[in-house]
């Protein structure tokens, strides 16, 4: 279907699931030296959009890359997105560089986190050339920290996109949010701070590491690499010997001494289910208590351990002799911990209890839980009146939801080649700002040069 300028400013953001389809001459074409590739649409006269892309996972080699297919479609789609005229901003919304997808026998190189950060760099050169050149073009480019590259040092990324934008301020490392748009109406996060899994995590192995909150890489790293073993094995399936704790067990624990043990119970659960889904060759009977698969030697980690280290079991306090549900070493009673971490991660609206937020971290409620997040710490945050608009990345599951108020929350998804948790990849925010009237919301599929797709009404409730 073909948009006239009038009639793509009619409808957009209004999720008709419309396929906008320009050819290379449409808008005028292009002074830009650099490239003559179609713009995304029609422009309005004035740059006044905003457009959010997330979860690139660019790897630092492409055997350990998740975007590998769709890297050739992520530089075309700058190249047409520079030659947008009214894009105001391109914000890059976390899990931009890689640093989780990495088979757990990847350590011996793997000591220097910014010099890995510099290779991803290198080996993906493409796309940051082409983010020099947006910035070139007149597009202001932002980057804010995803769980993914939550150790990534602002300076090291400067030093490739040196005109670069990074919404981490005065927040703990790993975390950022930027406000934006005419009035200050849209705030853009990744999301993982509200993630029992990915949220920098300074306190739950604090007295394991002793380095006063150095350690930072929350459990999803210890799980990321465990899984992404399993798929670059080939997802083998390998007999399991994990721990078992059945509904019995549970209903015996009556220490008060251990608070929350419907967190850890759940906990364990989840975990359970991960691990008997996900069974790289590491994992089997014959490794799981005994081979210490992760060689930990960065982010205040400097030991080797197994995964029954990091695995929820039933264990008994040596001085009562009263059962409890906890991990033996790695990440020991997280359940604990979840309150300090949302403060010193300065979750605006902390919350509790555990059991109810690990739930919310896995399928089926994941993508869903986050829109309550975005609602609890802004839509409907006494102290946030202004924002409007909110923006998520790390679901992989571009959403779009309203409260009953009329503000909005949107998920930008993902760029990774296979996108096992919804349909869609390669897709983007776009929010037209304006100081009169209210803002036009949508999100897009980038098919090809010359197409792009409204898949809002798909992804609306």
């Amino acid at each position: 279907m073909q948009f006239s300028r009038r009639g793509f400013v009619k409808s957009f953001g209004v999720g008709a699931g419309a396929l906008a389809a320009f050819g290379a001459s449409g808008c005028g074409g292009s002074d830009d030296p650099y490239s003559d590739a179609a713009p995304l649409w029609n422009a309005d006269k004035v740059r006044n959009k905003i457009v959010v892309i997330s979860d690139i996972h660019l790897g630092i080699e492409d055997r350990y890359t998740e975007t590998l297919k769709n890297r050739p479609l992520l530089i075309k789609f700058l190249q047409c997105l520079k030659n947008t005229r009214d894009v105001r901003e391109l914000v890059i919304a976390g899990d931009f560089l890689d640093e989780w997808f990495l088979p757990v026998y990847y350590y011996p190189l793997y000591t220097d986190q910014d010099q890995f950060y510099r290779d991803v760099i290198a080996n993906n050169q493409g796309v940051i050339d082409e983010l020099n050149k947006v910035i070139a073009s007149g597009i202001k480019l932002v980057y804010v920290p995803g769980n993914h590259d939550l150790t990534l040092k602002a300076s090291v990324l400067q030093e490739a996109i040196p005109q670069l934008v990074q919404a981490s301020g005065d927040e703990p490392q790993g975390l950022g949010t930027y406000y934006t748009g005419d009035r200050n109406e849209i705030v853009i996060e990744h999301g993982h701070r509200y993630d029992v899994f990915s949220a920098p995590d300074t306190v739950t192995n604090e007295e394991l590491c002793g380095n006063q909150g150095k350690t930072i890489l929350p459990a999803g790293y210890f799980y990321a690499r465990y899984a992404a073993t399993w798929v670059l094995e080939g997802k083998p399936t390998v007999a399991q010997n994990l721990p078992v704790i059945s509904a019995s067990d549970y209903a015996g624990l009556t220490d008060a001494a251990y608070a929350d043990q419907a967190g850890a119970y759940t906990y364990h659960n989840i975990l359970s289910s991960i691990s008997n889904r996900m069974t790289p060759y590491e994992s089997g009977e014959d490794h799981f208590a005994t081979d210490k698969i992760f060689k930990m030697r960065i982010s205040g980690f400097n030991a080797d351990y197994t995964y029954k280290d990091f695995f929820p079991a039933m264990l008994t306090d040596e001085g009562t002799g009263k059962k409890y549900i906890s991990a033996p070493k790695l990440f020991r009673n997280i359940q604990l911990s979840w309150q300090a971490r949302q403060v010193a991660n300065k979750v605006k609206v902390p919350e509790s209890p555990f059991a109810l937020s690990v739930a919310g971290a896995v399928p089926p409620a994941f993508p869903d839980s986050f829109f309550a997040r975005a609602k609890a710490n802004y839509l409907e945050n006494p102290n946030e009146k202004n924002v409007e608009v909110v923006i998520f990345g790390h679901t992989h599951v571009p959403m779009c939801r309203y409260t009953d108020g009329g503000k909005c929350y949107l998920n930008s998804g993902t760029w990774i080649d296979h996108n096992t948790d919804h349909p869609d990849t390669r897709t983007f925010v776009v929010v037209t700002t304006g100081a009169s009237g209210k803002d036009a919301r949508a999100i897009y599929r980038f098919m090809k040069e010359g197409e792009i797709a409204d898949i809002t009404a798909s992804v609306s409730a």
